[in-house]
Order: structure tokens, then C-alpha cells, then sequence
């Protein structure tokens, strides 16, 4: 088993590169330099493997037998290239139904045009890998593969009928290509604080749904009948026990002593809340409060409630700090894809692109 998941890594490995990250997600801890999204449809960036394919082929010759199925510029994509990237896409999602290769075909190929133009661009703006860095991509998606040694690594590629020199060869294309993404997108990016805080302002009332607080309560009914005389005596016994936990009273032993409510059990403790829980009324009368400030007695069609509120997140502070940064990065990652959209219909716009899938593999 471990072998061949170890094969399905090292085809990954020479179809694919080394892929771009994924973006964090809305409320996740990543770097407020946001990384550049993951733009192939598939788990893998599909760049095909040319093992043999110089810098700047040549326009394709009839008799070969590979069919062409794009040319870009000067570079071909055939139908192996097309059927390896599929594949190695079909493999990884194996457990989920699979989509029909006819079906794939044409988001592949587009796909892996736009990143051809991706690699002629940095070739043209001169970007150079060092052999070092590749060394070092290498090393380090050999030991995420747990294959113990090089030679190891080395016989799984010869079985594949593979050379160390094409894996390398895509980890190179791929880093290019994000080091050209970079310098021509995510550099030309900022986001500035004025931006932030429109962003925060416009959707506020939104950010904070997503916040908890953590309350704790007490019930009082009136007797059965619900005259205003049984409303009158609950309100005075909630009176009273407000009168006992602002002289410093346990508020979860009142609970269990007093509380008509199921909380009661547990010292009244409401738990963790997001904000729209609770009915809006009595939620108001939590947020009210100060952590640690127990309520006035509140009327609802139940009895009357007394609450305390233990704690409570809020736009303020660190919580401001980390709504903050989640906010540039998300107006980052909107000007990062807008940008890049437009980049790749410019250097389309200036290519000479000539499709021949006629939707028949």
C-alpha cells in the first residue's frame, strides 16, 4: 500500500510540480501576505511531461504520432500530455464518482494552455532556477512521499518509465511559474487600511454574528393562573435573588436552588452562544452587560430571567486585531484573483493559441 501511494505521488511529482498553496480559509491563521491561489481545477497543477522537449520547440510536425491537440506559440500540448493529467486527477479522486474523460477534457487543456503562458512568460522575463532550489523542492516532497531513501526514490521512477530529469524539470516550470505570478500579480497588490475599515463598517452586523458569549441564567415563573398577582410575587422573589448576587452570592447555587429553568442543573450555565441563538430580546439583555455584571430581572412570556454574562468576544482589542487581518486577507485574495484574470487574458490576447480538440479522445 505504501508503495503505491508512493507511485501516485512521484506520477503527481512529474506531472504536476510542485503545486501552488491553497488559500486560508475566512477565519483561519495564515500569513496576511496572502499566497496565490490554487488556479488548476485539478488537486494537481496539470503542467504535462515533455521529458525530452527543448526550451522552444519547434512548431509540431504532421507525421508525429501523438496528436497535438493545442498549440501555444511555438509550444504543443499533445493528447499524452492531456490523458497523464487526467489520470494522475482521476487517481487522486478515486473514491468520488468520476467525472467522464470527455467531460474533463476541455478544462484541462485550458488549464494547462494558460499555464504554458504562464512558463513562456517567466521565460521571458528571464526567471532562473538554481539547481539548489530544485535539490531542495525535491528533498522535501520526497520525505512528504515516506520513501526512505533516493535510490528508492530513483527505482520508482524507472518503473514508471521516468527520469529524474523530467521530475525536475516540472518542479522548475512550477516554481517559474509562481515566481512569474508573483512578480507580474500578487507585487503589484496592496491593501490599505482605509480599505479594511470600509470593508469592517460595510459588514459589521455580518462579523459579528460569528462572535459567542457565555451567559449564565435564572428563571423565575409565577404560579399557575398567571394573574398579576402571581407575576408581581415573581418578580419580587427575582428581586430578591438579584439582591443576593450583587451582595456576592454563588450565582450557580441560586441557580440550583432557585432557577424554573433546565439549566438549572447546571448552575445555569447556558454554555458557549453565537449571536442569533437566542430570541432577540434576551439576547440583547446578555449583551448588555459587562463580563461579570448580572442583569435586571427581564420579563419574557416564560417569567422573569436574570443573567449574567461570563464572557463575550467582541470587535474590540485582539478580537479587532484578527477580524482585521482575516479582512485584508480577504481583500487581498479579491484583488489577487481579479488581477490574474486579467494578466492571462492579456498575454492570451497577445498569443497565438491554436486549439484542435475536436471533443472526441
Amino acid at each position: 500500500m505504501r508503495r503505491a501511494l508512493a507511485l501516485a505521488s512521484i506520477l503527481t511529482l512529474a506531472l504536476g510540480g510542485c503545486a501552488m498553496p491553497s488559500w486560508v480559509p475566512f477565519f483561519g491563521s495564515g500569513p496576511t501576505t496572502a499566497p496565490e491561489p490554487a488556479k488548476p481545477l485539478a488537486a494537481t497543477s496539470p503542467v504535462p511531461l515533455r521529458p525530452n522537449a527543448p526550451a522552444n520547440p519547434a512548431a509540431p510536425d504532421a507525421s508525429v504520432t501523438d496528436r497535438v491537440l493545442a498549440v501555444v506559440n511555438n509550444d504543443a500540448i499533445t493528447l499524452s500530455d492531456l490523458q497523464e493529467a487526467i489520470a494522475v486527477y482521476q487517481y487522486e479522486n478515486r473514491d468520488r464518482a468520476p467525472a467522464p474523460t470527455n467531460e474533463l477534457a476541455p478544462q484541462f487543456l485550458t488549464r494547462m494552455i494558460d499555464n504554458r503562458l504562464q512558463i513562456q512568460e517567466a521565460e521571458r522575463e528571464k526567471i532562473v532556477i538554481e539547481d539548489a532550489e530544485i535539490e531542495e523542492e525535491l528533498t522535501d516532497r520526497i520525505k512528504k512521499m515516506n520513501v526512505k531513501s533516493r535510490e528508492e526514490f530513483d527505482s520508482m521512477l524507472r518503473t514508471q518509465g521516468l527520469s529524474i530529469d523530467a521530475v525536475k524539470r516540472r518542479i522548475s516550470d512550477e516554481i517559474r511559474r509562481n515566481r512569474v505570478v508573483g512578480r507580474k500579480v500578487r507585487l503589484r497588490i496592496s491593501v490599505t487600511e482605509a480599505e479594511v475599515t470600509q470593508y469592517l463598517e460595510a459588514n459589521r452586523a455580518k462579523l459579528e454574528t460569528g462572535l459567542t458569549y457565555h451567559a449564565r441564567h435564572i428563571l423565575i415563573q409565577p404560579d399557575p393562573g398567571a394573574s398579576d398577582a402571581a407575576w408581581e410575587n415573581a418578580r419580587i422573589r427575582a428581586d430578591l435573588i438579584r439582591s443576593q448576587l450583587l451582595a456576592g452570592a454563588d450565582f450557580a447555587e441560586l441557580a440550583k436552588q432557585y432557577s424554573q429553568d433546565a439549566s438549572a442543573r447546571d448552575g445555569g450555565d447556558l454554555g458557549t452562544l453565537k449571536r442569533g441563538e437566542l430570541a432577540q430580546d434576551i439576547e440583547l439583555q446578555i449583551l448588555s452587560l459587562a463580563p461579570g455584571e448580572v442583569s435586571l430581572p427581564h420579563r419574557s412570556a416564560l417569567g422573569y430571567h436574570i443573567f449574567r454574562l461570563e464572557s463575550k468576544d467582541s470587535l474590540e482589542g485582539e478580537g479587532l486585531t484578527r477580524v482585521k487581518a482575516q479582512i485584508r486577507e480577504i481583500l487581498f485574495r479579491e484583488k489577487f484573483e481579479a488581477r490574474y484574470d486579467a494578466w492571462i487574458k492579456e498575454i492570451k490576447q497577445r498569443a497565438i493559441i491554436d486549439v484542435r480538440l475536436d471533443g472526441q479522445l
